[in-house]
């Protein structure tokens, strides 16, 4: 159960957040009716309405905007002198909601997840995976995880890794009936698995040369939107496709799969975790970043 002497104030804060009395009664581990019941008992003290409700909407109302924007950066303050009083930090509760890509979620499993939830058995991780970016404050989220090129500037970014390597890959039956690359230019002769951007366009493959990237526009029977598709693609030697290596461990491993151009290889941009740097940042979240800042080294996540 939710134990604090802010209870009223969190409550209010969690809904304009979540803008849902139900998602802040699970980030804060409170009954819909305790969430609820706390906030009527705050609007009749103060004889004001904080909050519109209807059957599908929950907003701010203009005195509710005025209130959050005054107590927010005090309840922060507040916790956190307590967290310093007490010498240790208060201990995370409730759920933390992240949007993501499906590739970078996977890749924060091992080992950020892992060590974020076995340090934190209070919290509830809720990721919801999609290919296309959103608004991550107008749709409830407490924060964002994509490649660092595409964290909008207005956020807060906090890096996961410095870079992505990439490779091109075949499988080994495939490269045994056809004859491996040695240029990109001989890309033109082969079967490549293309992925599709969360636009609709067709993604052109990124290389190096003398230090410089450049696109090269390849072809092939298959366009595919995940990461996983295009890997099964290539396990049933349907052609080449260009991937993340750490999708590829296992079969570079037991040689199923083969890399070819190595030295033309153009690593992805980094992963960052992202977030607004106009709300105050949610316990479970700093937790968060904590582990993220210990687990970032150049060798991360490869």
């Amino acid at each position: 159960m939710y134990k604090s002497g802010l209870v009223d104030l969190e409550v209010v804060l969690a809904i304009a957040r979540r803008q849902s009395f139900r998602a802040a009664a699970t980030e804060l581990d409170m009954s819909t009716t305790a969430v609820s019941n706390a906030v009527a008992a705050l609007e009749a003290r103060m004889g004001v309405r904080l909050f519109h409700r209807s059957t599908r909407s929950v907003s701010l109302t203009e005195s509710g905007a005025r209130f959050v924007a005054q107590i927010e950066p005090a309840v922060f303050t507040i916790q956190a002198a307590i967290s310093l009083t007490t010498g240790q930090d208060l201990a995370p509760t409730g759920t933390l909601r992240i949007n993501s890509s499906l590739g970078a979620a996977l890749m924060i499993f091992q080992p950020i997840l892992a060590e974020y939830i076995r340090r934190h058995p209070g919290m509830v991780v809720d990721i919801s995976t999609e290919g296309k970016m959103v608004d991550i404050i107008a749709e409830g989220f407490d924060a964002g995880l994509r490649t660092s090129s595409k964290v909008p500037l207005d956020m807060i970014r906090v890096p996961i890794n410095s870079e992505v390597p990439v490779a091109i890959v075949g499988s080994a039956e495939y490269l045994s009936t056809h004859p491996k690359p040695r240029v990109p230019e001989d890309l033109a002769k082969h079967s490549c698995i293309r992925a599709r951007l969360p636009s609709g366009v067709h993604s052109p493959w990124e290389l190096l040369q003398n230090g410089e990237s450049f696109k090269v526009d390849v072809h092939g029977p298959l366009v595919l939107d995940t990461p996983q598709l295009m890997l099964q693609a290539v396990n049933e030697g349907m052609g080449l496709a260009q991937l993340p290596l750490w999708y590829l461990k296992d079969g570079l491993k037991d040689g199923s799969l083969i890399t070819v151009l190595d030295t033309w290889a153009s690593p992805a941009p980094g992963l960052a975790l992202y977030y607004s740097g106009h709300r105050h940042i949610p316990p479970g979240l700093r937790a968060l970043i904590k582990v993220i800042q210990e687990h970032h080294t150049p060798e991360a996540l490869r």
